[in-house]
């Protein structure tokens, strides 16, 4: 059985904050990392953790680890800053090795399967916008089987070229228009994941969920991958 995290147990150059399983749970058996948006800092999210109450799930909230220039204030996961010539605005897509490599390796590996004793398949994240190119990119840069990913707004990055059908599923959700899941963009995710369900929402933009029943397809997906082990006899072990 997986031990409790504790902030000690993480590297301290990462800036994060840890939502433990509601007082009720007996157990933690998941991880959510949590993966705000470009210009954003880890405290929405850390709410978001406190907000979602999932049972037996510790909740991640990480901050993305480079400061946006000329004092924009925010967070990006990009390896680096371009704008878009047309629109002005900053651009997403700017390669994510540096995000990947802390989430998959230092917080992934390093420190939850290898100190905590979780495995793969009880890790999940939830990445919004910037924050979700991100935690998709790590889902397709493993060849273990994550609990799940949900993407709001979150294509697969154009650094992800390769179709290796990676088994970890995916929850996709966006705008009917103004969206970047675009018709192409979930082709890619289709094509390099086994399992991508998309939901797209009756309004424009890829904003977080904004009443009961744009949060619902979260839920489920949450209620089919969480495990629990509320009803497992103590001392018992897991086989396969």
């Amino acid at each position: 059985m997986p031990t409790l995290l504790y902030q000690a147990d993480l590297p301290t150059s990462l800036v994060l904050s840890i939502t433990p399983p509601p007082a009720l749970s007996p157990h933690t058996s998941n991880v959510l990392i949590l993966l705000h948006g470009l210009g954003d800092t880890s405290v929405s999210f850390t709410n978001l953790g406190k907000q979602l109450t999932l049972p037996e799930t510790t909740c991640i909230s990480l901050q993305a680890p480079t400061p946006l220039p000329f004092e924009l204030g925010g967070f990006h996961w990009g390896d680096d800053i371009t704008f878009d010539q047309a629109s002005g605005q900053m651009d997403f897509d700017t390669g994510f090795t540096k995000a990947v490599k802390i989430i998959k390796q230092d917080i992934i590996e390093d420190t939850l399967v290898k100190k905590c004793g979780y495995k793969t398949r009880e890790i999940l994240l939830f990445g919004f916008g910037q924050g979700a190119m991100a935690a998709v990119a790590t889902a397709a840069s493993m060849a273990e089987e994550l609990g799940g990913i949900v993407s709001i707004g979150g294509p697969l990055p154009s650094s992800n070229t390769s179709a290796k059908a990676v088994k970890t599923p995916v929850l996709v959700l966006g705008g009917s228009s103004n969206t970047f899941i675009t018709r192409t963009g979930l082709e890619k995710l289709k094509a390099a994941f086994q399992n991508v369900e998309y939901h797209k929402w009756n309004r424009a933009g890829d904003g977080m969920p904004r009443n009961r029943d744009e949060m619902l397809p979260i839920m489920r997906f949450f209620a089919r991958r969480l495990r629990s082990r509320a009803s497992v006899p103590e001392g018992s072990v897991e086989v396969g």
